[in-house]
């Protein structure tokens, strides 16, 4: 099955966040919450965990791209 990992909203006002480092790559294999990505808010740089347990398959933001919350940021194939 797979699984969207999507930007998440870590408060009212957070309407969008910037990738700063991705932690896994393609085909790395993830554990659900494990740290998968460092995201940048207006207020804060946070590590996010991994939704579900699988392989990552997509990574659909580069470092350093924006999105608004809720937006599909990679795939992940679960078992």
């Amino acid at each position: 099955m797979r699984v969207k990992v999507v930007m998440p909203k870590w408060g009212t006002g957070m309407n969008e966040g910037t990738i700063v480092k991705w932690l896994k790559a393609v085909g790395d294999r993830v554990e659900a919450g494990e740290m998968l990505v460092e995201i940048e808010t207006a207020k804060s740089t946070q590590e996010m965990e991994a939704p579900a347990t699988g392989r990552i398959t997509e990574i659909l933001l580069a470092v350093g791209e924006e999105a608004e919350v809720r937006t599909p940021i990679a795939i992940i194939e679960t078992d």
